[in-house]
C-alpha cells in the first residue's frame, strides 16, 4: 500500500459512515476528508491514470455534455472515471478518484472525464494536468456566488494561457465569450451551429454577452441561436467569430423528445439522431464531438456514441410514476430555462407541469433571474401548473404576469404533496417537471422513496 493508501482508507471509511446514517453514498464528504488528510491526493491519484484527464466547465449543460463524451468513449473502449453525477467542485472530483482508487496504487480506470463547476476551472486544471478542456458557454448564474461573467472569463483566460501548448482546447466559437478566450492559442478547435431555419428573429432580453471584450463595442449579429450564441462581429475591431471546423447544420428538433442534425467535422460527416431534446443539447453534442476529436477518437464512435446517449440526472429523463410519465428538465438559470419553455412549445398538446422553485444556497439566494425567463411563450399552452418549493408563491406570481390564467395556477409549496398533486390532476398522463437544482435533489429523493426511481448519488458541491 502507498503512503496515501491508510489516508485513502480513512476517507472510505467516513463515506461509509455516512451511508449507514443517511447522508447518501455519493456525497463528497469522503473526497473533502482526503484532501483535508492530504491535499495534493487530487493530483496524486490523477496521475496514475494512463491516460490522462479531460475537464468539461461551462455555465449550462457540463453535465449532459460529459455524460456524451462518456458514452463515446465507451464505444471506443476506454473506460473512464467520471463524476456522473455532477459533484464537480474539488470535493466531488476528489471522492470520484478516491472511489476509483485501488490497493496497490492502481486507478480502476484509464481516462479521466470530470465536469467542473465554472469558478473551480483553475484549481482543478492545476491539480488534474488536462490533455483537453472543453469550454462551452457562460451565462449569467448565480451572481450573488460567482460574480459577472467577465470575471470568469477574465479566470479562465489565465487557466487557458497557463495550458497553451499543452492541452488541446474545445472552445465554443458562437460563444463571444468562450471564442475570445482561444484567440491566438494553439491547439484549439472551434465547435458551433451553422443553420439558418434555427436563428431567432431577435435577441432575447435575458441575453448576457452583448459587448465586445476587446472593446466595448456592441456585437452585431447575424443570426442569434440561443441566448447570446450566434454569429457575430464586432463593427469596431472587426473581431468576428471564428469559422466553427465542428459543427451541426440541417436541425431538426423533435418536441421534448429528440432531435436529428448533421455533423461536419475534418474527419467525416453524418446525419446523427440525439435522443435528447433541443437546441441545447444539439450544442452539447457538437462540443463533445469536438472534445473526442481532440482526443482522436475515431469518427465512427463518435456518432454512435451520440446516438446512444441516456439522459444524465434530470436533464430530460423521464420516470413512470404509476400511470404517469414524469419528464424532468433542469431549470437553474434564464438562457436555460428559455431553451427548455422553447423546448416545451413544441409539443402538440396543452402542458402540465410541476414548476419547483427553490432559493437555497445551491440554487443561490437570488431568483430575480424568473424574470428574465420568457413564460410568456408558455403561458397559453398549459392546462395546469402546480408551483412548488420554498419560493412557490413567487414563481406563481411570475407566471401570472406571463399570462398563466389564475385559474391554472395551483400554489403548493410542498414537493410530495406538489407531485401528488400534479399527477392526480393529468388526465393526459404526462407531466413536465421543471426544478431548479436543490429542488431536483428534493423531487428525486421523493420519487426514489416511493419506489418510482433508484437511488442516486447526491451531487453534494452543486
Amino acid at each position: 500500500m502507498t503512503a496515501l493508501g491508510p489516508k485513502l482508507a480513512a476517507a472510505r471509511a467516513v463515506g461509509a459512515l455516512a451511508r449507514r446514517v443517511g447522508r447518501g453514498g455519493g456525497t463528497s464528504l469522503p473526497g473533502k476528508v482526503l484532501m483535508r488528510l492530504e491535499p495534493g491526493a487530487i493530483a496524486e491519484l490523477a496521475a496514475r491514470l494512463p491516460r490522462g484527464t479531460v475537464i468539461v466547465s461551462a455555465t449550462n449543460g457540463k453535465t449532459t455534455t460529459a455524460a456524451m463524451i462518456a458514452s463515446v468513449l465507451e464505444r471506443a473502449g476506454v473506460s473512464v472515471v467520471h463524476n456522473r453525477a455532477g459533484a464537480n467542485m474539488a470535493g466531488g472530483v476528489a471522492s470520484t478518484l478516491l472511489a476509483a482508487a485501488r490497493a496497490g496504487g492502481r486507478i480502476d480506470g484509464e481516462l479521466g472525464l470530470f465536469e467542473v463547476d465554472e469558478f473551480w476551472l483553475g484549481a482543478m486544471t492545476d491539480q488534474l494536468g488536462p490533455r483537453a478542456l472543453l469550454l462551452a458557454n457562460l451565462f449569467r448564474d448565480q451572481l450573488d456566488r460567482y460574480g459577472e461573467l467577465e470575471t470568469i472569463a477574465d479566470r479562465w483566460a489565465t487557466v487557458l494561457a497557463g495550458v497553451a501548448g499543452d492541452a488541446r482546447l474545445a472552445l465554443n466559437a458562437d460563444d463571444p465569450l468562450i471564442a475570445d478566450l482561444g484567440r491566438g492559442l494553439p491547439g484549439v478547435i472551434y465547435f458551433g451551429i451553422e443553420d439558418e431555419a434555427m436563428a431567432m428573429p431577435e435577441m432575447q432580453h435575458a441575453s448576457d454577452s452583448k459587448h465586445c471584450r476587446r472593446c466595448g463595442a456592441a456585437y452585431r449579429y447575424e443570426a442569434i441561436y440561443l441566448g447570446h450564441l450566434g454569429r457575430y462581429h464586432c463593427p469596431s475591431c472587426a473581431q468576428a467569430r471564428p469559422v466553427p471546423t465542428v459543427r451541426a447544420e440541417e436541425i431538426a428538433l423533435h418536441g421534448t423528445h429528440s432531435a436529428t442534425f448533421t455533423l461536419r467535422t475534418p474527419a467525416g460527416s453524418a446525419e446523427v439522431e440525439l435522443p435528447l431534446p433541443g437546441l441545447y443539447n444539439v450544442y452539447n453534442a457538437v462540443g463533445a464531438a469536438a472534445l473526442c476529436l481532440a482526443l482522436e477518437i475515431p469518427f465512427a464512435h463518435i456518432v454512435a456514441g451520440l446516438e446512444a446517449v441516456t439522459p444524465a440526472f434530470g436533464r430530460a429523463e423521464t420516470i413512470h410514476v404509476g400511470e404517469c410519465e414524469l419528464s424532468i428538465l433542469l431549470m437553474k438559470n434564464p438562457a436555460g430555462a428559455n431553451e427548455i419553455l422553447r423546448t416545451l412549445t413544441l409539443e402538440e398538446s396543452e402542458l402540465d407541469v410541476l414548476a419547483i422553485l427553490n432559493d437555497r444556497t445551491a440554487d443561490g439566494r437570488d431568483v430575480s433571474w424568473i424574470w428574465d425567463a420568457d413564460y410568456e411563450i408558455l403561458a397559453g399552452r398549459v392546462r395546469r401548473v402546480t408551483c412548488a418549493g420554498t419560493r412557490a408563491a413567487e414563481l406563481a406570481l411570475r407566471l401570472k404576469y406571463a399570462g398563466v390564467p389564475q385559474e391554472r395556477l395551483h400554489v403548493v409549496p410542498s414537493v410530495p404533496a406538489a407531485l401528488d398533486a400534479a399527477l392526480t390532476d393529468s388526465p393526459g398522463g404526462r407531466v413536465f417537471a421543471l426544478p431548479t437544482y436543490t429542488a431536483l435533489l428534493e423531487l428525486r429523493d421523493e420519487l426514489a422513496a416511493r419506489g418510482s426511481a433508484p437511488p442516486f448519488w447526491r451531487a453534494g458541491d452543486g
